[in-house]
């Protein structure tokens, strides 16, 4: 099973992908969601240009966000600055879609969106919106066609399945694996969030508690999609932060969800959510976990390091998977005494 590495895409994330590629990670994924990280592409130029061995791409492009001549473009450009590195996650867009104060798109949508742009990639001629497209750029501007970039469709219910199974080389997937009553592509990332204790820490440390309060939110976001204000209000510390966001005007409400963050009166509560929807414990539990993933049918584990300090996290993650030797850990990505303007950042999820 590979062991590879997502982000929220962020202006410093090429440095932190270059520290992965020397650790053994084998892809890194970057998040599209441009209302609230910066531009997927424009980052993902950056990495190819910093690294020579690692795996890159978007994890998951949302259709709606641009023309698919746009991204078959840009998938053209990366595969010529890092041949045989490209993959590519399409999806319906929840964080990406949502922040925009719409809902995700739908499947039949994506289904569209994947099959042209798989045309395009090939050197086919394509139809959009009416009109017939075909890549017409010249040697020198991109990969040649036909581009052979494995596209895998991010999903984990049965709709999303089957376009998987249909037009995909894998599925992405963000939810604990489940049995399919349908076969399922052998390609098969799955996303996990969490954090490698250290010795004689616990999962209320504060420590823990700051690093995965964006998964929390990321959490309490996706219920309260799904399940409305009494779902989430099951959840720990759940309530608190509805009543924080239905405190803003109704259509601005889509605008603070990213932005209020668990409320920590409710951090004694807050284990039972980071037992329950993130990869965190010793380094023996992450590695059992891991392993259990490995005979669930996953043949790629996606770990998103998140809190102030992305290094240590990607550092404890592939000690613990098995990845890294005892390198000497580079000097601290900040200065000393300097953390992130936006911390914590905003959740981000496709």
């Amino acid at each position: 099973m590979q062991i590879s590495c997502a982000f929220a895409t962020a202006t410093d994330t090429p440095r932190h992908v270059a520290l992965a590629e020397s650790l053994g990670y084998r892809r890194a994924w970057l998040y599209d969601s441009p209302a609230v990280i910066t531009d997927v592409w424009m980052v993902l130029t950056r990495c190819a240009e910093r690294t020579t061995r690692i795996g890159l791409g978007p994890g998951v492009l949302v259709p709606s966000l641009r023309h698919p001549m746009v991204n078959a473009a840009a998938i053209s450009e990366l595969a010529a600055q890092a041949p045989g590195r490209v993959s590519v996650a399409v999806g319906t867009g929840f964080t990406g879609r949502l922040a925009l104060g719409v809902r995700p798109v739908p499947w039949r949508e994506v289904a569209e969106y994947v099959r042209c742009l798989k045309t395009l990639l090939a050197g086919g001629t394509a139809e959009w919106e009416g009109a017939k497209i075909r890549m017409l750029q010249l040697p020198g501007f991109g990969a040649a066609r036909p581009i052979d970039v494995p596209i895998l469709i991010a999903a984990d219910g049965p709709r999303g399945g089957a376009v998987a199974k249909e037009l995909g080389d894998g599925i992405f997937s963000v939810l604990p694996p489940q049995q399919s009553a349908q076969p399922l592509p052998s390609r098969r990332s799955h996303l996990v969030f969490g954090t490698v204790l250290d010795d004689g820490e616990n999962l209320m440390s504060a420590r823990v508690v700051e690093t995965l309060a964006s998964s929390a939110v990321l959490r309490y976001h996706r219920v309260y999609l799904m399940g409305g204000a009494a779902a989430v209000d099951e959840l720990p510390g759940g309530r608190a932060w509805r009543e924080a966001v239905e405190g803003y005007p109704a259509d601005e409400q889509h605008l603070a969800i990213h932005l209020v963050q668990p409320d920590h009166r409710h951090r004694p509560h807050l284990e039972r959510l980071v037992r329950s929807d993130t990869l965190s414990g010793t380094p023996a539990h992450v590695a059992n976990v891991v392993a259990r993933y490995g005979a669930a049918g996953i043949t790629e584990i996606v770990y998103q390091p998140a809190g102030p300090d992305i290094e240590r996290e990607l550092h404890a993650f592939a000690r613990a998977a098995g990845l890294a030797t005892d390198r000497a850990r580079p000097p601290p990505f900040w200065p000393a005494g300097r953390r992130h303007a936006r911390w914590p950042p905003p959740t981000v999820g496709g």
